[in-house]
């Protein structure tokens, strides 16, 4: 069964954009965490130093954007990609 829709240059603008989307989303957490930690910690130090418990947030949203990271640019991927042509292979037998 053919899907006569089927165009390689729109599924790789599709899977371009895509990846802009991705990208945008890891920048923007990236960017946020930069600006949100300092003020945290200055939060923290103006109201009371004597526990600095701004490096529970730092760790916690620093951990999830490392996470984000490797997904992001491809380190946790190869394995999907397989998947989805061995799946893509089985289907065409």
């Amino acid at each position: 069964m053919e899907n006569k829709d089927f165009n390689p240059e729109n599924s790789r603008y599709l899977k371009a954009k895509e990846r802009v989307e991705e990208l945008k989303g890891f920048y923007s957490n990236l960017i946020a965490y930069c600006c949100i930690i300092p003020l945290l910690a200055l939060i923290n130090y103006l109201t009371y130093w004597n526990f600095q418990w701004f490096w529970f947030a730092a760790a916690g949203w620093g951990v999830g954007v490392i996470i984000h990271a490797f997904t992001v640019f491809g380190y946790g991927k190869n394995w999907e990609e397989r998947k989805i042509r061995e799946l893509m292979k089985k289907d065409n037998f």
